[in-house]
């Protein structure tokens, strides 16, 4: 019998070991059920979610929409996309670096019994749970109200950027952590510092692991509606400068939903933002791959 004749078998033979171990211990037939039954629920309701986004948004995409200028008739989403576009870029740029260096101290010079960094890891973990509609009033009244930014861009963007710090630094600790410590040792054995070693070697590698947490943060970014409304405000125009105010995608659908006078033009909407995150999603895989590749 050939190799290709004898697989077939020897996979008959590993399923009915699989079933024969299951009717013994009933309890793992059970989790592998709940394992199972979880997935393809999971799946089905994405798959609704999206299905129903499409076939109600895809009919209602129109070239008013994508004016230049928001009026009360066409409804565009122009300058909520370009607003939103500007509102990530800037939160990214004030998260990411401060993320990023946070969890370099602490996983490559802190002390894992320092107790700062207990407290610090702590606190990370308790900022992730917080509703986003308290970092909203924190935002309106340090931001807004105590530097007198008012309702801009600006606050806006630093608002999301206090959210999201605490998912950065966390995942990045995570993936500087699977790094193993052989790439360290080696670098230090050929001589490198600490710092070229942190930097030429541990974290090019943690990068696809750092990536992970700057897509879920741009996720969170453009999905936020509670935070923004009391810090970047509603205001439908295009972003004339920093401290002007304006809404996001997320928040002009909620706007328009909220009218009722513009379901068409909400459902457009909720197409293009899920275009945008698609394609956002993409762009980091790409990245990622393209770093990996030039290490």
């Amino acid at each position: 019998m050939s190799k290709k004749e004898q697989l077939p078998a020897i996979n008959k033979e590993k399923a009915g070991d699989k079933f024969h171990a299951y009717l013994k211990h009933p309890a793992a037939l059970i989790q592998v059920i709940l394992v199972y039954a979880a997935a393809i629920i999971t799946f089905i309701c994405l798959i609704f979610l999206i299905g129903y986004i499409v076939v109600n948004g895809v009919p209602n995409l129109s070239v008013d929409l994508f004016a230049w200028k928001y009026t009360s008739d066409n409804g565009s989403l122009m300058p909520a996309l370009l607003n939103t576009l500007v509102l990530t870029a800037l939160g990214l740029v004030i998260a990411v670096p401060l993320g990023v260096f946070a969890a370099i101290y602490l996983v490559e010079y802190a002390k894992s019994d320092n107790k700062a960094v207990i407290v610090i890891r702590m606190t990370a973990e308790t900022l992730s749970g917080i509703p986003s509609i308290i970092y909203g009033l924190f935002g309106m009244l340090f931001f807004v109200k105590a530097l007198n930014m008012g309702n801009s861009l600006l606050a806006g963007a630093l608002t999301v950027s206090i959210m999201i710090l605490p998912l950065i630094m966390r995942t990045t600790e995570e993936a500087l952590l699977a790094v193993g410590n052989s790439y360290r040792e080696g670098s230090f054995g050929l001589g490198a510092g600490k710092l070229r070693t942190v930097f030429t070697i541990v974290l090019p590698t943690a990068i696809p692991g750092i990536l992970s947490g700057v897509i879920l943060g741009i996720g969170r970014i453009v999905g936020e509606t509670a935070a923004l409304i009391y810090t970047a405000g509603t205001v439908a125009q295009g972003p004339k400068s920093l401290l002007s105010s304006g809404r996001t995608l997320a928040v002009h659908m909620y706007v328009l939903s909220g009218e009722a006078l513009h379901m068409e033009q909400a459902y457009g909407t909720a197409i293009v933002l899920l275009i945008l995150v698609i394609l956002i999603n993409l762009l980091s895989g790409w990245v990622a791959q393209l770093l990996v590749k030039g290490k």
